[in-house]
């Protein structure tokens, strides 16, 4: 990357990955001294409060993030699916929990993507309370509203008003340092706060209180996986010049900002960062926000595309309905089931919690969970891919741990207060996700038993008392065996084509990218018939009117006149082998509404036949 495109990228990056994080400023400060726990401020827990989130910022976001976990990528690629796909290729011991473990961290970003848009959103609306009292009531309809447009909006796209993003969220940041800075030359006292002494005499003096506020000194890094998930999008390079550069000094002086405010007057807790602003900047202060929290929306809804996308290349979700809403950018897709899922679940959110502060308790928990996973799978990686000492391994990641551990107990105090619910929806979600997996891994035992091998193929077809039928056809699977269908079907006396071709697509389960030239291998498998691998990686699109269009060039019997033949399998749950009889109805339920071949493939209806094969598992 040369070096004249970083700050361009940088900028681009400012609006899709830190919007998250760049808005908690909006509610994480106010909502360590606010409910469930109450906690009445005074110097103590105000500079205890502020050190704890300059360090949390600094070791989780700067230190462990930003320095560390951004190495861990996956040929360039990142967040939490590739770490798992990693993984999974070093061939260790233990793979499978370690494997469990990566798609319940997956899982748990699906509770965070449906709780920062609604926590957001209605943090920044909150802030006509403050400039006009008199429109109170209207907050929870205008944050409905905001939300709704958001979402129906997501079928057309973001490359239009995604060219907005950086420069938008650069005012963001460059207004809320300032705020924060005069704030902070009018109380420069809290500046002591920095040291982390303030923080230890708090644990030490109150450690109860202490212990309970980590539960809200976390919402200081909510979006902080967002910075290694999109790292395949625009390098780490202009990530960390745009984390070290802007963001990070903008979010220390708003933090140490509000703090000096509180310091200065203690009623202000009530709403520390739209106090920071004069009384007549406050309205274009709020509708700042409001845009601000638009765009954090935005990047985490995108991010749940694209991992429900990956879940899919990955085996882990049936096939269902992506659409690309740009032909550029490959990360640019739509998903229109996990788009209506989320709008559901944040208008229940907003209408179920109606206030900011009692839905950041509900945060954490998924923030926290996820922070544990990725620290225990980079540890992973750090001994088994760099090699890393055990020397210095083991004292750096028992600091990452502690740390990480220690938020995900204290956030698990707030179950009761809505910590239950995105851990209710993590737990939805890795049953879905494992069901899915381990129903796929049945039906192959199945297939194996009966066994489907090119021997089995070539044998069936030099044997065929049928009449070879004219023209050719294509068998397109999901792996390289013969489909079992195809030979069943000629175990009954089935006619198959004069020149046939197995069209197999297989997602490389650890690669993120295979290159073009990479992608298609034909071998013959035996008169009249050859196989044809197609190589995905597991970010990748398939488009398979382009293959098809490519194989006419090299040589291959393809024409306008082809038949493509495809293959669905109808499972009839029996007894409780391999997996509980339950899941297998979910799983059984589940390829009953997956998206078919040819309209995931976007196959022409006219040219495709259909066979379905009835397996019992």
């Amino acid at each position: 990357m040369k070096a004249t495109g970083r700050p361009a990228l940088a900028l681009t990056a400012l609006g899709v990955v830190f919007g998250d994080i760049g808005t908690s400023p909006l509610y994480a400060f106010q909502t360590i001294f606010a409910a469930p726990h109450d906690i009445r401020v005074d110097e103590l827990r105000l500079f205890g409060a502020l050190s704890l989130i300059f360090w949390t910022l600094t070791l989780i976001v700067s230190v462990k993030y930003v320095l560390i976990v951004m190495r861990a990528n996956n040929d360039g690629e990142g967040g939490i699916m590739a770490l798992t796909a990693l993984t999974r290729s070093l061939g260790i011991r233990r793979t499978g929990l370690l494997l469990a473990l990566g798609v319940f961290g997956a899982a748990l970003f699906y509770g965070d993507s449906m709780i920062t848009p609604a926590v957001s959103v209605l943090s920044a609306v909150e802030g006509l309370e403050l400039v006009a009292p008199g429109l109170a009531s209207l907050v929870i309809p205008i944050t409905l509203a905001v939300l709704i447009c958001l979402f129906v909006a997501q079928r057309f796209g973001t490359q239009r008003v995604g060219a907005v993003f950086g420069p938008v969220m650069l005012l963001w940041f460059v207004v809320i340092g300032l705020l924060g800075l005069i704030s902070v030359v009018q109380t420069p006292g809290i500046l002591r706060s920095i040291l982390p002494t303030y923080a230890v005499a708090w644990a030490t003096q109150e450690p109860l209180l202490c212990f309970l506020a980590l539960g809200s000194v976390i919402l200081c890094v909510t979006g902080a996986e967002a910075l290694f998930a999109d790292m395949g999008h625009f390098g780490v390079g202009p990530i960390r010049l745009s984390w070290f550069a802007l963001v990070s000094p903008a979010l220390y002086l708003n933090y140490l900002g509000q703090g000096a405010l509180v310091q200065r007057d203690p009623k202000a807790i009530s709403d520390p960062f739209y106090l920071l602003a004069p009384q007549g900047l406050q309205l274009p202060l709020v509708l700042l926000a409001t845009v601000a929290t638009v765009i954090a929306s935005q990047a985490v809804i995108s991010g749940a595309f694209s991992m429900t996308a990956q879940a899919v290349q990955l085996r882990y979700l049936p096939r269902m309905t992506i659409n690309h809403t740009s032909a550029a950018e490959r990360g640019q897709i739509y998903v229109p089931l996990v788009n209506w899922i989320l709008l559901i679940a944040v208008v229940g959110l907003v209408l179920g919690f109606q206030d900011s502060n009692r839905l950041a308790s509900a945060y954490g928990l998924a923030v926290s969970g996820t922070f544990v996973i990725t620290t225990i799978l980079t540890i992973v990686v750090a001994r088994h891919k760099w090699h890393v000492k055990p020397l210095l391994l083991i004292p750096v990641a028992a600091i990452l741990l502690f740390v990480d551990v220690s938020f995900f107990t204290a956030n698990l105090t707030k179950f009761l207060h809505g910590g239950w619910f995105p851990l209710l929806i993590a737990l939805l979600v890795y049953l879905i996700l494992m069901t899915w997996s381990k129903g796929r891994m049945l039906l192959h035992q199945r297939r194996e038993e009966i066994g489907n091998t090119d021997a089995q193929l070539t044998s069936l077809i030099a044997n065929a008392k049928t009449d070879p039928m004219p023209g050719s056809a294509i068998y397109l699977t999901a792996d390289t065996r013969p489909p079992l269908a195809l030979l069943q079907y000629l175990r009954l006396g089935g006619a198959v084509h004069q020149e046939s071709i197995h069209l197999a697509v297989v997602t490389a389960q650890s690669t993120p990218f295979i290159e073009p030239a990479e992608q298609l291998q034909v071998v013959d498998i035996g008169p009249g018939f050859r196989r044809a691998v197609l190589r995905y990686g597991f970010m990748q699109r398939v488009d398979i009117a382009s293959v098809l269009e490519q194989m006419k060039t090299t040589g291959l019997p393809v024409s306008d006149d082809t038949v493509l033949i495809i293959y669905t399998t109808r499972v009839i749950p029996t007894g409780r082998s391999g997996m509980m009889l339950w899941r297998k109805h979910v799983f059984a339920f589940m390829l009953r509404n997956v998206v078919d071949p040819a309209t995931y493939f976007r196959l022409e209806s006219g040219r495709v036949i259909e066979y379905t094969d009835v397996a019992r598992l």
